[in-house]
C-alpha cells in the first residue's frame, strides 16, 4: 500500500513551480500504477498552452475558477468546482486561469515520471518509465 500527503510532496523535486502553475506530483510512474496523480494549482490570469500529444489527462476542478477552450473548434468551457473533463482526444487546449486559483486533481496515463514541464509545443515529452519500489 502506498500512502502519501500532498503536503510531503511541497519543496521536493515532485513539485514543479512555473510561471503559470504549480503541479505537486503524488503518483508517479516509479509507483507501478499504470498512472500518475497530481494536484496542480493555475495562477489566476494565466494562460497556458497544452497539447499532450503523448499522454491522456483527466482532469477535476476542486476549488477556484478558469476556462479550457479547444483550439480545434474554439469551443469554451468554464472550470468550476465540480467540473471534470478528460483529454481523450490528445486535444490541444489553452487551459486559463480564472479570479481565483484554480485547484485540479489530474491523472495521466502513460504515468509521468514527475521532471515533465510543457515544451514550446505544450506537450510533455514521453520520459522513459521508470518502476521501482514506493518510497
Amino acid at each position: 500500500m502506498i500512502v502519501r500527503n500532498v503536503k510531503d510532496v511541497i519543496g521536493t523535486d515532485q513539485e514543479i513551480v512555473t510561471e503559470n502553475w504549480v503541479s505537486r506530483r503524488v503518483l508517479l510512474s516509479k509507483d507501478g500504477m499504470g498512472f500518475s496523480f497530481h494536484e496542480t494549482v493555475i495562477f489566476p490570469g494565466t494562460e497556458t498552452h497544452i497539447h499532450y500529444q503523448n499522454h491522456l489527462e483527466a482532469v477535476w476542478c476542486i476549488e477556484g475558477d478558469g476556462e479550457i477552450e479547444t483550439i480545434a473548434d474554439g469551443r469554451r468551457f468554464a472550470l468550476v468546482p465540480g467540473v471534470v473533463y478528460a483529454l481523450d482526444q490528445h486535444d490541444e487546449h489553452w487551459l486559463r486561469g480564472g479570479r481565483e486559483p484554480l485547484r485540479v486533481i489530474c491523472v495521466f496515463n502513460p504515468p509521468l515520471t514527475g521532471r515533465e514541464v510543457h515544451d514550446d509545443s505544450g506537450v510533455y515529452p514521453l520520459e522513459r518509465r521508470e518502476v521501482g519500489s514506493a518510497a
